[in-house]
This record gives structure tokens, sequence and C-alpha cells, in this order.
């Protein structure tokens, strides 16, 4: 069913409960009673069409507005996941973390297995601190200088020279997929751990680590169809610029 903006926003969240992380996202907080979903962003000063896309993609895995997304702005966009990459840091791996932990002090058996996998957790958490880190302070300055320079009718040489250093081609080779070791945590979990006494733990952060998995899967999706070919046509035109005023 396609979320449109004339359901109750109450209704979105019990269509798909991971949809309040989009909410949170946005700024949207709850106790917005029978309110649409058009109601509560004009409140919110949220743009509710921009709202639709993501949260229609993010329920419907089949769902990709990659056209309509694309009419969006870079800086709305790269906004959105600047807030995915603190919701990642700040609620999520926390989350995961604090779930391991718990499994480690419960564990008296096997506890040196439950170690390698915090371990394990603690590497690849400071391989998407790093992966986020690149985005903020690289990828996303430059996509919306490309955009800026796009929007301008004078042309500034700075942005020139800055595409002779850096394009959003150099972006799209080092973009890793850093789900995969995602799911190569959770078959360990799967597989391989011995259960402890108390599995209900362990089944809180399989489902932990899956939702995380999901939405880097759903925000990577966004990158690489919609921000990179975005900005790979305002480079030509861009460049074409350039090359008329040369």
């Amino acid at each position: 069913m396609l979320i449109t903006k004339n359901i109750k926003m109450a209704d979105v969240i019990h269509m798909n409960y991971f949809t309040l992380s989009v909410l949170n996202r946005f700024g949207i907080e709850l106790g917005f009673g029978d309110k649409t979903v058009a109601e509560v962003c004009k409140i919110e000063n949220v743009d509710v069409d921009f709202f639709l896309e993501i949260v229609n993609a993010f329920v419907d895995k089949d769902y990709f507005p990659k056209k309509q997304l694309q009419t969006f702005s870079v800086k709305l966009i790269t906004d959105y996941l600047r807030k995915t990459h603190y919701d990642y840091h700040q609620i999520k791996v926390p989350e995961i973390e604090s779930l391991i932990e718990e499994m480690v002090k419960a564990c008296y058996s096997e506890k040196e297995n439950l170690v390698l996998l915090k371990k394990f957790f603690n590497d690849y958490k400071q391989e998407l601190l790093n992966h986020t880190n690149r985005e903020e302070t690289v990828v996303f300055p430059y996509t919306i200088a490309i955009e800026d320079a796009f929007n301008s009718k004078t042309l500034d040489n700075s942005v020139f020279d800055l595409m002779e250093t850096y394009s959003i081609a150099i972006f799209q080779n080092e973009h890793e997929n850093i789900e995969e070791k995602l799911f190569d945590l959770k078959n360990i979990i799967i597989k391989y751990l011995p259960q402890p006494k108390n599995s209900e733990n362990c089944h809180k952060l399989l489902y932990a680590l899956f939702s995380l998995e999901q939405d880097i899967i759903d925000h990577s999706r966004i990158e690489d169809k919609v921000l990179v070919p975005k900005i790979r046509e305002m480079e030509k035109v861009i460049t074409k610029r350039f090359g008329e005023k040369k």
C-alpha cells in the first residue's frame, strides 16, 4: 500500500514500525494525534513530497522513485543522509554494543567466543565510522559545491579545479559495501555461536543487526541510484560550460 499525504501519520507507523527511524530523521516527534502526513509535515516544516518518497522507499523494497528523488535538491538529499549517519552512531550502534555487552556479562561458558564477537563488531564500528566520516568531510561538501556551481549563473574556476582533483566517479569506485560484514556477523551468531542460556538477548541482537543492515542498504541505494547520477549530470553541464567559456 502506497503511503500518501492524506493518510494519518499514526497509520504510517502501524503499517511498518521501522518508519519510526525515518520520522526521527525528519525531526517528527510522536503525539501528532489523528493528523495526516501532510498536516504533520506542514507543522514540522518538512517537505511532504520528499518525506513521502523516502518513507515509501523505506516501507516497500520494490518501490524506488529514482526519477522523483532526483528532482529534489542535493542539499535536501545529503541532509537526510547525514541524519542517517547520526542515527547509526548515536542510536543503532550503541544499542547493538549494549546487547553484545549484556550477552558477554550473562555468559559463564564460551565467553571467549562472545569476546571475539565483541571485537568483530568493534572493528566494524570503526569501519562504519571511517566510511561516514569520509562522506561527511569529502563527498557531501563536494556534491553541494557542484550543485551550487550548477545553479550559479557565473562559473567559479575553483569549482572546476576541485573537479580536476575529485569527482563523483571516485566516490562511486571507492564506495564499499559496508553491510557485507554485518551479514558475516549475523552468520556467526546464527551458525556458529553457542547459544546462551537466555536466548532472548541473542534474538534482540539479531533483530538489531538485521535492522541496521537493511537501513544501510537503503542508505547506499539513495547514494548510488540518486545522488551519484544527479551529480554526474551536473558535472557534465559544468564541464561543458567551462569549455564554452574558454
